[in-house]
């Protein structure tokens, strides 16, 4: 696979990008070619609209003979549209290039074998690491079943999640603030703890960019702290309070006359708060491919030490506290033969700020 496959497949996943939330489908890109040129090319705006695939195919109007460039496997099932590998054939194009195969067990595989037998050529794996990170919460919630968790500290230069007195409001200036909004709507839903309710009320929306649609908005409460009058209650039509039976009765009943639903889980297995890997089962469950988490240093900490987190966003800002601010707990390690490993992914610069992100070493 040369460098033209490799040109043609960054055209694909530009398109794929362009899209921010697809949910619960994948983000797709698909570029049609004959002779060295793109015919046509579209990417999938989301559940219900049309396929990458089946939309640069009939913006091409004509693809015989051609080879489509796809971010992934091509579908074979019938769900809101019709299936794509299929309409490649009736297409009568030569040969398709996919970046990665589908792990969906209604596809996983099928796609490229339908297009094999029908005598089109295939080829696998162009920027595949590339397409994998793309759609990397997609691809965890079809692997696992469990929804895909991107944590995002705001860091201090000296590692400090907030002020002594736990305020951590701003920590980076207005154009990191933007990124944040932008991965909120790229999110299924945007987690933090009871602290961060009460300590900043923060209305978890997306407000400083264009929004389409808003996240669900879930609080990790375990005691009832969080009060029914706080911010997140008006500004989301879809909240989620996840809590266990020990919370005050009254209490959930005030949660869902603000308008939240009231999701009871079972106590972690120490004892210590609800059981977030129960609490990440249940999203993946309903559809939810990734969970854009801003708690604070508690839920921070138990989500790092039981291995939940998936990425690491970290944002740092260009301010020093010094002694006395929050920051990570204990996370197990005693030495460094104990800590956990990250590997970068990339990073950003905005303004005086520094969004630098991590993904599990061997992931």
């Amino acid at each position: 696979m040369g460098s033209t496959d490799e040109r043609f497949m960054s055209r694909a996943l530009e398109m794929a990008r362009s899209a921010p939330f697809t949910s619960p489908n994948p983000r797709v890109g698909a570029v049609v070619v004959r002779d060295g040129r793109i015919l046509a090319e579209a990417a999938h705006l989301g559940a219900g609209s049309a396929h990458a695939e089946a939309a640069a195919i009939e913006r091409a109007g004509d693809a015989a003979g051609a080879t489509v460039y796809v971010t992934l496997e091509p579908c074979t099932h019938q769900g809101l549209t019709p299936p794509c590998a299929p309409a490649l054939v009736e297409a009568g194009v030569a040969r398709v290039v996919v970046a990665t195969l589908d792990p969906d067990a209604r596809v996983s595989g099928t796609g490229a074998r339908l297009l094999a037998a029908a005598g089109i050529e295939v080829a696998t794996g162009a920027l595949a690491d590339e397409a994998e990170r793309m759609n990397a919460p997609y691809l965890h919630q079809r692997r696992t079943g469990r929804a895909y968790l991107t944590l995002k500290l705001a860091l201090t230069l000296d590692g400090r999640l907030g002020a002594p007195d736990g305020t951590s409001r701003w920590i980076t200036g207005r154009l990191a603030r933007e990124h944040v909004h932008r991965r909120r709507l790229e999110a299924d839903a945007v987690m933090v703890g009871s602290a961060t309710v009460a300590l900043d009320d923060p209305s978890l929306n997306v407000r400083s960019v264009d929004a389409p649609r808003q996240p669900a908005a879930v609080i990790v409460d375990s005691s009832g702290a969080t009060s029914p009058e706080a911010s997140v209650f008006r500004e989301h039509a879809e909240i989620i309070v996840a809590t266990h039976p020990s919370v005050d009765h009254d209490r959930q009943v005030a949660w869902k006359e603000a308008g939240a639903e009231v999701l009871v889980l079972p106590a972690a297995p120490n004892g210590h708060g609800v059981d977030l890997a129960a609490l990440l089962d249940e999203l993946g469950r309903r559809g939810m491919l990734e969970v854009y988490c801003e708690g604070g240093a508690r839920l921070a900490t138990r989500l790092l030490a039981l291995d939940l987190v998936d990425r690491l966003e970290l944002h740092h800002g260009a301010v020093l506290i010094g002694e006395g601010g929050p920051s990570i707990g204990d996370l197990g390690a005693r030495s460094m033969d104990d800590a956990s490993r990250w590997k970068l992914s990339g990073s950003e610069v905005f303004g005086d700020d520094v969004v630098t992100t991590y993904l599990k070493a061997g992931s």
